[in-house]
């Protein structure tokens, strides 16, 4: 029995590599055929007129992208298939395949017997032969989509969906889901046969590295219907641990940009919590074959220019501030604090109280009220403090010009309109009167206000009746990392704070100067674009750059957005006022530790945009045994919460270990023992206050072990988990016992607690918290 299943698995993995051999073949064509119009287009850059280089460089621009997608090294290339019945009707949709869903009459016969009448290859790009066949469709098209929705309960035209596993250009296996277990299908007039135990076990039982796979090949009905969803609204998804949020997340990015390749060209945002979380998923998208419109960024480099946790050099640096002054300075209340500080900012150091010109051939002099007053009046004003200084300015010579009589002189309009026009030009041209107005209304930073507020007493005026005692001390003494002008290191929180402070004071504007283009000065032609232009990989450069400058997107896809803050929802809703938005979450892992307060500031950066719910209900990461261990927690941090259903069960029950007097020579004893028993990676999380801690305790164990805070772990997964001290890490803060429930779900196969004395643990190690 057993060679005879061998040969037909040998048999069905020859059949699908002599299709990819084929599927190989015509992208070589392809290739051939881009760089022939590559050469053609180089060719046409010696014909000078307007409309040739016009041509050529759209040429350029359409052949370079084909031939960087061609050449791309996908693995799995070529990953499904599906074999089907006939459909209801014979239309071929755009991609050139059937797009039916439910099978014709009489596609099964009485007997229980039918034909498949369709069989379509799914692959990462859409390939047709030479006579617009298709070879390979792309795994958004519509015809597609049956590979992921067909089940066995609602299976449609579907009979048998296929994974295939490539490397490069070789077919390594094949694993099958039958749909129709009812019906004897037979193609080519011979039975249909079913190789292997299920795709998606298969896949699941993977070992992790240390970046996100996609999971194009395994992609489940519900998170399908997710992927597909209208964009003309707010999609809201939530899900548990290992329902795949995340990889929701990026595979929706990539279907966008294949539906609708125009309205998206403004960039889609994807806001990711950690750098963490954006290392590990940035290879998703290239693997999907999208990249260079969209940009993954952690909300601590959201701000063009800033990293949270970048140190000043010779400088240490954190990312995270302590819990107590995350929380002041992520609450919606700083919003107020910061536009006192945007123009309290403006009396710092030594500010002039008096004004002395020369007009008219007299001296004139604002005193120290005059000039409170013309302060006092600028900031009625609703503009942005540095784009106030021109009607600072204005009404300066406002009240100059009354100090100096001369109003009351001229009773012509015309007349008084010529004096007046040269009084200010006298007074303008005079250095005092500039120098006085630099330091009276000075150019200010979002770095310099924030330092500003790191002395106590002054961060106490600005947010009098706005912050208690004890928080205006713990955000002080935070700031103290920035010296006078701002430089130094910034957390996650400071972040949302400069950014608000960015809008608190604009960026004033300045002329641009425009070098002359030698072409421009020969032929009087702006050429479209330059030689360095038409590299790809200049274009590459230039497409990172300008993502890197954008602060407006078409679409913004936040994950794990039940950990923003109302300041950084703030932050975030600035970046999409005209976009349309994914957003991605699980209540139950908040680390925030005031949702109400959070959802008010959501619902502001969403606006009135209709809402699309979904939710994602199958945990495809945890087995049961450590699910189960999890859900206890999670029945602590939010009773009544239904949590995920996982899917399957390895027999590995969690391992519990009493840690004694070492806990660092526990910890990396047990992650040692988990190095031998798995062959991905190992991650051990530990109570925020002991990252360095957990840094020296597993040095010289390799990159497959990572060491992690509570905080960074959110959206990760590992083969293994050592979770260090329970109760601390549900200690750290009100939402600790939501921080502690993901970081008992990280675990793919095995999952380890180590229990020190604050947790009180049984004769068995287990914690007092996770005890039934």
């Amino acid at each position: 029995m057993g060679a005879q299943h061998d040969s037909v698995r040998e048999r069905e993995i020859r059949g699908e590599q002599a299709h990819l051999d084929d599927v190989y073949r015509r992208l070589e064509e392809k290739i051939d055929e881009a760089g022939s119009l590559m050469r053609d287009a180089d060719r046409g850059a010696q014909v000078g007129t307007p409309g040739a280089l016009a041509e050529r460089d759209a040429q350029v621009f359409r052949a370079g992208v084909h031939l960087n997608r061609l050449n791309s090294e996908f693995e799995d290339f070529l990953f499904g298939r599906i074999d089907l019945l006939d459909g209801k009707t014979g239309e071929r949709g755009p991609d050139g395949a059937c797009t039916s869903v439910e099978p014709a009459d009489g596609a099964v016969r009485a007997d229980g017997t039918a034909d498949i009448g369709e069989t379509l290859h799914i692959g990462r790009i859409g390939v047709m032969d030479a006579d617009y066949a298709p070879l390979v469709i792309d795994w958004r098209a519509p015809a597609a989509a049956p590979f992921y929705r067909a089940t066995p309960l609602a299976p449609g035209r579907v009979v048998r969906r296929r994974v295939i596993r490539s490397k490069g250009r070789r077919v390594l296996s094949v694993e099958d889901d039958l749909l129709r277990p009812e019906v004897t299908a037979r193609s080519g007039g011979a039975s249909l046969p079913v190789v292997g135990d299920g795709a998606l076990m298969a896949a699941l039982g993977q070992a992790r590295g240390h970046t996100m796979r996609d999971i194009v090949a395994s992609i489940q009905a519900e998170q399908d219907l997710v992927i597909r969803a209208p964009a003309n609204s707010v999609t809201e998804v939530e899900g548990g641990p290992g329902t795949g949020k995340t990889a929701v997340a990026l595979h929706r990015a990539a279907y966008l940009l294949y539906q609708d390749r125009r309205r998206y060209a403004g960039g889609i945002l994807i806001v990711s919590p950690t750098p963490l979380l954006v290392s590990y998923t940035e290879g998703v998208l290239p693997s999907l074959g999208e990249e260079g419109q969209v940009a993954i960024r952690a909300l601590g480099s959201l701000v063009d220019g800033e990293q949270a946790g970048a140190p000043a050099p010779g400088e240490d640096g954190d990312a995270y501030d302590a819990q107590s002054t995350a929380r002041v300075k992520g609450s919606a209340r700083m919003a107020k604090v910061l536009r006192k500080a945007a123009r309290g900012a403006l009396e710092l150091g030594e500010v002039p109280d008096q004004l002395r010109v020369v007009a008219f051939g007299a001296r004139i002099e604002l005193d120290a009220d005059a000039l409170t007053r013309v302060r006092r009046q600028v900031l009625g004003g609703t503009a942005p403090v540095n784009l106030m200084r021109p009607r600072a300015r204005r009404l300066l010579l406002d009240a100059l010009w009354d100090r100096s009589g001369a109003r009351s002189r001229y009773t012509d309009p015309e007349l008084a309109a010529e004096a007046r026009a040269a009084f200010d030009e006298d007074i303008t041209t005079e250095d005092d009167f500039t120098a006085f107005l630099d330091a009276w209304w000075p150019e200010l930073t979002p770095r310099g206000v924030l330092a500003a507020m790191a002395d106590e007493k002054r961060l106490g005026r600005w947010s009098r009746r706005v912050l208690k005692p004890g928080e205006v001390r713990e955000v002080a003494r935070s700031l103290r990392r920035l010296d006078a002008a701002g430089r130094g290191p910034v957390s996650v929180h400071d972040v949302a704070l400069l950014d608000e402070l960015q809008q608190l004071l604009g960026t004033p504007a300045r002329p641009k100067k425009r070098e002359a283009d030698p072409l421009d000065l020969l032929t009087g032609l702006e050429e479209l674009t330059t030689a360095a232009d038409r590299d790809p990989t200049a274009r590459r450069e230039r497409a990172e750059r300008q993502a890197e400058e954008r602060r407006d997107y078409a679409h913004v896809i936040v994950d794990e957005a039940q950990d923003l803050t109302p300041m950084q929802w703030r932050m975030v809703g600035r970046r999409g006022r005209q976009a349309t938005w994914t957003v991605v979450g699980d209540p139950a892992q908040s680390s925030w530790s005031d949702p109400d307060e959070a959802a008010e500031a959501r619902s502001e950066a969403l606006g009135s945009r209709p809402r699309r719910r979904f939710e994602l209900t199958v945990n495809y990461r945890n087995p049961a045994e450590i699910a189960e261990l999890a859900d206890r927690v999670l029945a602590l941090a939010m009773p009544g919460t239904e949590p995920p259903e996982a899917v399957r069960s390895t027999g590995l029950e969690p391992r519990f270990v009493s840690v004694g007097e070492d806990l660092g020579a526990t910890t990396r004893a047990e992650a040692g023992r988990l190095l031998e028993e798995v062959d991905g990676t190992i991650g051990v999380v530990v109570p925020m206050g002991r990252r360095a801690q957990a840094r020296e305790w597993l040095a010289g164990l390799g990159d497959r072990v990572v060491p992690l805070g509570s905080l960074e772990a959110k959206g990760l997964e590992y083969d293994a988990t050592v979770v260090v001290s329970p109760a601390e890490i549900a200690d750290e803060s009100p939402a600790g016992l939501r921080v502690l429930y993901v970081a008992l779900t990280r675990a793919t196969q095995r999952l380890t607690v180590l229990a020190g004395e604050k947790d009180l643990p049984d004769e068995d190690g287990v914690p007092d918290l996770l005890r039934d």
